[in-house]
């Protein structure tokens, strides 16, 4: 088995789902009894150090806390680093990937939103379109989390489908579960709710995710209840966009944003809603539908790029204009009939979804790797 050197030292420190799919990747090789050694932020090592107990957790310098610096140390300090750990392969999780390493380099390319939807995105686009244009070039094998996302790199950027392996992401059922009734309450206790019902949005609140036109399409689904839910936008930076949304709706319509969510509330979240509502333009995976599946909620998603791979049949679909969340959103909130078919069916998809399958999949491409 060879010994794989993960680098996580790019991981983002917002806990959004690039660390999740990590830290479930880790996590799952370790108990597989995979030879790894992972590169870290010093702040981060005794986390890991939970995560994967057979694993040598190497930390970083300290001087590699912004991005400039990783960036700089990640060329040569972490070639030097993996040679000094034994390693056999080098694993970039976060598209950006050491030129010249001494050994085969494998990199998650997460998605190709980068060049799909250029204006949906921050203005670090510049440089993850760079970042992802030299991995797919350079580095031995790709690691993508969907059919969709391989196509598309295939597509805008001419990769090398030979070398491309597709790895689902998975879902851990001991944190993500269908939530007893204290940490629902707990859950809506921290969001202000007082048992009133609401349909839930958990992510980052970036164009691409399409806030806006759920903030206006909730808002023609609820005006003629009488005792209308409300909208609970968890996650994620306030854009403008999305301000200037909840300035549009009636002053009746009650949108909540609680900002990021503690881990141990999200099953309460996202069980307890009436329906989670995740319309975005396009995903390279879609973990946060998958993560309301295995909560037990019924959620309403768009058939764009991956989200039909995760969803399937156990979700339901609506195109991303705001007329169409609103009707969409209308019949499932007229429907508890309804709501309980995709509750059920997305509990039993979510359990197709494992990380030990996904760490099978990434050693099979280490191993490709080393070929």
């Amino acid at each position: 088995m060879p010994r794989v050197l993960v680098d996580a030292v790019a991981v983002p420190a917002d806990r959004g789902a690039l660390i999740r799919y990590v830290d479930g990747l880790v996590a799952a090789l370790d108990r597989a009894g995979a030879d790894i050694a992972v590169a870290c932020q010093r702040a981060e090592a005794e986390r890991y150090r939970r995560l994967a107990p057979s694993a040598q957790v190497i930390p970083g310098p300290v001087s590699i806390t912004n991005r400039a610096a990783r960036l700089a140390w990640e060329q040569s300090g972490l070639p030097l680093l993996a040679r000094q750990a034994g390693a056999d392969v080098i694993h970039a999780p976060y598209y950006s990937i050491p030129l010249s390493a001494g050994l085969p380099t494998v990199v998650t390319v997460h998605d190709a939103m980068w060049f799909t939807e250029p204006d949906q995105l921050s203005p670090h686009a510049s440089f993850f379109r760079s970042a992802t244009r030299t991995a797919v070039r350079h580095a031995r094998r790709v690691i993508v989390p969907s059919k969709a996302t391989r196509d598309e790199l295939i597509r805008v950027l001419s990769a090398d489908p030979t070398r491309i392996d597709v790895a689902y992401h998975g879902v851990d059922l001991a944190q993500f579960h269908p939530p007893t009734g204290e940490e629902i309450r707990r859950s809506a206790m921290r969001c202000g709710l007082h048992d009133q019902p609401y349909v839930a949005f958990l992510g980052a609140l970036d164009p691409r995710k399409n806030v806006p036109n759920l903030i206006r399409g909730f808002a023609t689904a609820v005006k003629r209840l009488d005792e209308p839910p409300a909208l609970v936008l968890g996650g994620g930076v306030h854009e403008d966009d999305v301000d200037a949304a909840c300035r549009e709706v009636e002053a009746t319509v009650r949108v909540i944003r609680p900002g990021y969510l503690r881990a141990p509330d999200l099953p309460g979240f996202l069980g307890g809603a009436l329906v989670v509502a995740f319309p975005s333009r396009g995903e390279g995976f879609g973990l946060p539908v998958l993560e309301a599946m295995a909560c037990g909620a019924p959620v309403l998603t768009t058939h764009r790029s991956s989200l039909p791979e995760v969803g399937g049949d156990a979700v339901a679909y609506t195109e991303p204009d705001a007329d169409s969340i609103a009707t969409a959103l209308g019949e499932l909130l007229a429907s508890p009939q309804r709501r309980h078919q995709l509750r059920e069916a997305g509990l039993a998809r979510a359990r197709e979804f494992t990380w030990e399958a996904c760490a099978e999949a990434h050693l099979s491409s280490y191993q490709r790797a080393i070929e």
